[in-house]
């Protein structure tokens, strides 16, 4: 079965479609066909804790009702500079609220049901 990520760095998220028997390492050479940076020199966490890239998607609770097309599970991402260093903090920017709909926008339901919820 499918299993939807958002694998999320900083202010990027890719959107990624994978079977639950994918290994880490092959997810790593996905990311790598759209960032270009090699699976060597990224770092892939789910709950703040590095994945392994010899398991597979399954072995991290990642299954498709876990990870659903209208709602992916979030793999975090952090990179390596050079073989030298160590790979950066997970740093994710938090996602923001889209603005309340104007008045004149919203249908008389919503605005009654709002009236009363007042």
């Amino acid at each position: 079965m499918d299993v939807f990520l958002m694998v999320r760095r900083k202010k990027t998220t890719i959107f990624l479609d994978a079977k639950e028997t994918t290994t880490v390492y092959d997810l790593k050479k996905m990311v790598e066909g759209i960032t270009k940076v090699p699976p060597e020199n990224q770092e892939l966490y789910k709950d703040d804790e590095a994945m392994d890239p010899q398991k597979i998607l399954g072995d991290y609770g990642l299954n498709c009702s876990t990870a659903k097309a209208q709602a992916p599970a979030q793999v975090g991402l952090a990179y390596r500079d050079s073989e030298a260093h160590p790979f950066e903090s997970l740093e994710i920017t938090p996602l923001s609220s889209p603005p309340e709909l104007p008045d004149v926008m919203k249908t008389p339901e919503t605005q009654s049901h709002e009236q009363t919820m007042a």
